[in-house]
């Protein structure tokens, strides 16, 4: 007889004969101190799927998940995509990640598999705006089930339970036995060296991914299939847009230097360039640290990396780009605007200088919760922030966004356009994005657009 134990987020599989099945599971090794088998907790949907192809017995003791009987309470019928999303996910046997824009019902799809499923099930989410979040859906669609929370000062461990991506690596090697069901949602940011230990330390079969923009720079979103599946449906902006998304329009409007920003801008560009070229470094993503490092290591390399951000600076904050916003907010004074910047200095700023609320990674829970009900109600039609309404934030009276300054990331300008795109009424949604010309900022620009939603 094959005996199956949880332990600290692996397997120990205990077996006298068949250990050919056992071995043939990945990651799968010997253990001298207990003399069994160990696996990663992840591989127990095919550790069960194999022994009951072979139709082995066995003993499962790690299996601490239950049954739900879960009663939809909410008379919502899905989307004809959400439906076949789901539909998509359940031949695959339940498992798999599902790319849908933003604003187009993730946390609904991610609710329609729990019902599905009937397992307790476990939701990872990257913020606590997103905890809170999907605490209020799951007690919304099922208010029979006790929903547990754990994360920003929460250890409460329910049928159905949030848990954020920071707690989830520490905790699931003691619970990752006890949910059926495990749900990331942005499972972007699974595949990093710390989150994807949330997914291995989990031993639920049933798996679901939720994500507008899973494609990472360092291709970490190929491990998505290993930890979760594969991706089992995908519907883009473009098709969307108009009847289940809002109509959409982007529009680029150009800033220009003064001729003493643009001397001083060409000037410190010489010095960061010329300090690239003397360490033969491509500046990348993937070359960020080394810069960082060599330029701690002289005078030279300081004098550079001020000068790096002094042009930074020039392009990304020009006051001809706050003379643009101010027509921008006279121009849409009926509508909700959201303002983006790339640095908490420039949102500052711009909060200070129009009188704005702003919310950054600093404001207090309870600030940020009472701007984002004012401006969904009404009491607030400008909201200013440098990166953290990038994703998880229901707004759905923005209709009207600004990009002052950004990264060259497509996945953070895809995300800056979903914020206005949820479907209210018949809005039309419009994105300015303003660039300063003969800087970087062109090039970083047009990076960031790679993307079909901004090639109609």
């Amino acid at each position: 007889m094959i005996t199956i134990q949880f332990d600290r987020g692996t397997l120990l599989v205990h077996c006298e004969e068949n250990s050919y099945l056992v071995q043939n599971i990945g990651h799968c090794q010997w253990d001298p101190r207990t003399c069994c088998f160990r696996l990663p907790g992840y591989q127990y949907y095919h550790l069960v799927a194999s022994l009951y192809r072979a139709g082995v017995a066995y003993r499962d003791e790690a299996r601490a998940y239950t049954t739900l009987e879960l009663a939809w309470s909410l008379n919502q019928t899905p989307f004809p995509y959400q439906s076949e999303a789901i539909t998509a996910w359940q031949k695959h046997g339940r498992r798999g990640y599902i790319v849908l824009p933003t604003g187009a019902g993730k946390s609904f799809v991610g609710a329609l598999a729990v019902a599905s499923a009937g397992r307790s099930a476990l939701v990872v989410v990257p913020t606590i705006d997103l905890m809170h979040q999907w605490y209020d859906t799951l007690q919304t669609y099922f208010g029979d089930i006790q929903v547990g929370l754990i994360g920003g000062g929460y250890f409460e461990v329910g049928p159905l339970t949030v848990i954020t991506y920071d707690s989830a690596h520490r905790h699931l090697e003691d619970l990752g036995n006890r949910f059926g069901l495990i749900v990331f949602d942005e499972c972007h940011h699974l595949p990093s060296a710390t989150y994807r230990l949330s997914a291995e330390f989990a031993i639920a079969p049933y798996r679901l991914g939720l994500s507008a923009t899973p494609e990472r720079v360092d291709g970490g979103h190929y491990g998505l299939t290993d930890l979760i599946g594969p991706c089992v449906y995908r519907k883009t902006i473009t098709e969307l847009s108009g009847q289940y998304l809002a109509e959409y329009e982007v529009i680029e409007i150009s800033a220009r230097l003064s001729k003493d920003e643009l001397a001083a801008y060409r000037q410190n560009r010489a010095v960061y360039r010329q300090f690239l070229q003397d360490k033969n470094l491509r500046m990348s993503p993937g070359n960020w640290q080394r810069f960082i490092s060599l330029t701690c290591k002289s005078k030279e390399g300081r004098r550079a990396f001020l000068a790096y951000l002094k042009q930074k600076d020039i392009a990304q904050a020009t006051p001809a780009k706050l003379q643009i916003l101010q027509k921008l907010i006279k121009k849409h004074h009926n509508d909700r605007i959201l303002i983006f910047t790339h640095d908490n200095a420039t949102a500052y700023k711009i909060s200070q200088e129009f009188l704005l609320p702003i919310i950054t990674h600093q404001t207090k829970a309870k600030e940020r919760r009472q701007y984002l009900l004012g401006f969904n109600e009404g009491t607030y039609s400008i909201l200013v922030t440098s990166k953290v309404l990038n994703e998880g934030v229901n707004i759905p009276a923005a209709n009207i966004g600004v990009i002052l300054s950004g990264s060259g990331s497509v996945r953070e300008h895809v995300q800056r356009l979903g914020r206005i795109l949820r479907k209210l009424g018949d809005k039309k949604a419009l994105l300015y994005e303003i660039v300063t010309l003969d800087t970087s900022e062109e090039y970083t620009s047009q990076r960031r657009r790679d993307h079909e939603a901004y090639r109609r």
